[in-house]
């Protein structure tokens, strides 16, 4: 005659077993198997909610372990991401909080995020914002990145963020008659930033954004760096500024 073991009664058996014995399904006879298999489908039916508990678990675990890594990235790459020395930094320079964008100049979500980001720089007044290049998109980005870098070599940083801003609303691809234009719309030296863009200067820039891009793991734009957050992806400012605030209260 077989004995049917139900659930609760097997681990309890397991449990006693001690560590000298553990619990081990291949030991048991198939007619067992069949009927722990039994047991635990029976349980699940009349607790469905269990397995909706260890997914959510899991996916718990699973985020926690995503910001772990990037927290740890954040760390190991630090003064690359907050003080590589040629980045543009907007905003307040001197903020308690810095905010560090990677961004591509032909990137839908981050044209529709430049207007989020420069509401909260304003309504805040104290967070360090850096512009990171980088070009992902095709030639026009790499040329449109060129544009700006060499801009901010030749002209300064206010400059930039001039470029920056037309470049982030400019329709059609940046040839050099728009990009000569463009520049001599905003009373810059066009001939000098169109000559610069193709230098070693402007390539290292480029070149070391992108390298750390891929030290993080980054693949698309925007990404933000928030403190020692990474934000993947467009955020609307109501959501920027509530993640500002846990900074904030965490310090």
């Amino acid at each position: 005659m077989m004995i049917r073991f139900a659930a609760p009664a097997l681990t309890a058996l397991a449990l006693l077993a001690g560590p000298a014995q553990a619990f081990d399904l291949t030991q048991m006879t198939e007619t067992e198997r069949a009927a722990f298999r039994d047991e635990v489908r029976s349980y699940l039916m009349d607790n469905p909610e269990v397995i909706l508990e260890a997914v959510q678990l899991l996916e718990e675990r699973q985020a926690n372990a995503e910001a772990q890594a990037d927290l740890d990235m954040i760390q190991t790459n630090a003064d690359a991401i907050f003080n590589d020395g040629f980045s543009w930094v907007g905003g307040n320079p001197d903020g308690d909080i810095t905010l560090v964008e990677f961004m591509d100049y032909r990137c839908g979500y981050c044209r529709k995020a430049v207007p989020e980001i420069a509401q909260l720089l304003e309504q805040d007044g104290n967070i360090r914002f850096i512009v990171k290049e980088f070009p992902i998109l095709g030639d026009a980005s790499m040329v449109s990145s060129r544009f700006a870098v060499a801009t901010k070599q030749v002209a300064g940083d206010d400059a930039y963020g001039q470029v920056h801003d037309a470049l982030m609303e400019l329709q059609g691809d940046p040839s050099e008659v728009v990009l000569r234009r463009l520049a001599e719309g905003l009373g810059l030296d066009a001939d000098a930033i169109l000559a610069r863009m193709d230098s070693d200067e402007v390539t290292s820039e480029i070149a070391k954004t992108r390298a750390l891009a891929q030290a993080l793991r980054i693949s698309g734009t925007p990404t933000f760096v928030l403190q020692d957050e990474m934000l993947r992806g467009y955020l609307p400012v109501d959501q920027m500024v509530a993640i500002v605030a846990e900074k904030r209260d965490a310090n």
